[in-house]
């Protein structure tokens, strides 16, 4: 038997589970912020950020984007739209497929928050050195793509 596949799975050591741990940490951190101020969810602010980035995405474009399942998506923007921070506009070819966009309302929380995020960010990646915040962006690169290769048919 190959000694690797004896090895034994210690979850505090499996990458998968420490990736999952480090976004769950990283995303509750400016969750706190924005559900304080804004009352919004880690999902609804994931769809904020993609829609004012791409304005006239659908809600399945936007799950694919952000990798949220796609009822999460759903919620979302349901209650967005409730809000009044998403508008939402059926295409006129294919009346099933939706056109998102911020509103007013929305486009002044996205400003809000996006500067709040990477200011975040900033923080987190402080004391890490340039060169190994290149390093630490190409190997996620690199992770994302070997996992979407692993997970193609």
């Amino acid at each position: 038997m190959d000694e690797k596949n004896d090895k034994p799975l210690i979850l505090e050591d499996f990458l998968p589970y420490r990736l999952a741990i480090l976004s769950h940490t990283v995303s509750s951190l400016i969750a706190r912020v924005y559900d304080k101020r804004f009352g919004l969810t880690i999902p609804e602010w994931r769809v904020i950020a993609i829609v004012g980035r791409f304005p006239g995405l659908s809600a399945v474009e936007v799950a694919e984007r952000t990798m949220l399942d796609k009822v999460a998506v759903s919620r979302a923007v349901t209650k967005l739209i409730k809000a009044g921070r998403i508008d939402r506009e059926f295409a006129d070819a294919d009346r099933r497929r939706s056109i998102l966009t911020l509103s007013e309302d929305g486009r002044k929380v996205h400003d809000e928050v996006a500067p709040l995020a990477l200011a975040m960010e900033e923080d987190l990646l402080h004391g890490l050195a340039d060169e190994e915040i290149a390093t630490l962006n190409t190997v996620i690169e690199r992770l994302l793509v070997r996992a979407r290769l692993i997970s193609s048919p």
